[in-house]
């Protein structure tokens, strides 16, 4: 929704730039993807739209911290001015909790009837799990996630012991039900990000007392090198920079730079790739048939027969 609250009056080459990130917003928005600020301005560095003003003299390229300032500001601007809508951006590190409330305990039954899910993955030879680095994606992989009925972790950096114990319990049940147990991996390609992939690995094989199955779908080497995303100075800070740079040179790569309908592509094709199609089809014929009851219930009780 576009609202108004300020007037502002924007450059010229504000307004083009704004003509640019309202045109990409709408393009995701056909396919139902949230987009984080960041991702934004990396659609808008992969397209080359920046004016050539705004290139660094030092790197000689549009892609620098203080051109993502200048982008956070005009977006701010403009939402604030009534031209851009609230809800195509999503700031997802600060949220606002609140319980659901209904009118009638038919509605309740309705809504679980839309919602309502078996686990489609309980015959399956296989359990996967989906996990990315950052939360800022979770707009992108979430949906794919739930449509594949697949658990999604967003472990904002490292993990945290927690969660890795939880999970390589889950694992490990996992593992004595039979079922080979596989986990996609996505994360930046610098220093600490290719790490990652490395300490959830043998932490989760800690916890699970088991070997485990993990794939990095993203962000890998040669996608870099297919894709070529923006790319960025590797943090001369990080305790793990040299090995990465006697590896990979003085670049990094974030994975918000891909596109997000890559990304998700990405997702899809490795879980379909261990998905029997056959038991899936199966599990989701039962789960219409029981939302039909549910719906049947819901409309029984409007009608006064409860």
């Amino acid at each position: 929704m576009r609202e108004k609250f300020l007037e502002h009056r924007f450059s010229e080459e504000g307004q083009g730039i704004l003509t640019d990130i309202t045109a990409i917003l709408d393009e995701y928005q056909v396919d139902e993807y949230d987009l984080s600020l960041r991702q934004l301005y990396y659609q808008l560095i992969a397209r080359d739209v920046l004016p050539d003003s705004w290139t660094d003299r030092i790197t000689d390229s549009k892609n620098s911290q203080g051109n993502y300032k200048r982008i956070g500001d005009l977006v701010n601007n403009a939402r604030n001015a009534g031209l851009i809508d609230w809800d195509m951006i999503k700031d997802r590190n600060r949220e606002t909790i609140t319980n659901s409330h209904w009118t009638d305990p038919a509605d309740i039954v309705l809504a679980a009837a839309q919602s309502f899910r078996i686990d489609k993955w309980e015959n399956q030879p296989a359990h996967v799990e989906v996990m990315v680095e950052k939360d800022a994606l979770s707009g992108v992989l979430i949906p794919v996630c739930r449509e594949l009925d697949v658990r999604f972790t967003a472990n904002k950096g490292y993990s945290s012991s927690t969660m890795l114990y939880e999970t390589g319990k889950r694992i490990q049940q996992m593992i004595d039900y039979g079922k080979e147990v596989v986990i996609f991996y996505l994360g930046d390609h610098d220093p600490s990000g290719i790490d990652m992939s490395r300490d959830i690995k043998e932490r989760l094989e800690l916890y699970a007392g088991e070997k485990i199955q993990d794939e990095r779908l993203a962000l890998n080497y040669d996608q870099i090198q297919i894709l070529n995303p923006p790319e960025n100075p590797a943090k001369t800070t990080d305790s793990r920079y040299k090995a990465y740079m006697k590896q990979f040179g003085e670049s990094s790569w974030e994975l918000d730079a891909i596109e997000p309908r890559q990304l998700a592509q990405l997702v899809r094709n490795a879980v379909e790739g261990i998905q029997d199609f056959d038991l899936w089809e199966e599990a989701v014929q039962r789960e219409n048939e029981m939302r039909v009851e549910l719906r049947r219930f819901s409309d029984n009780y409007r009608n006064g027969k409860h």
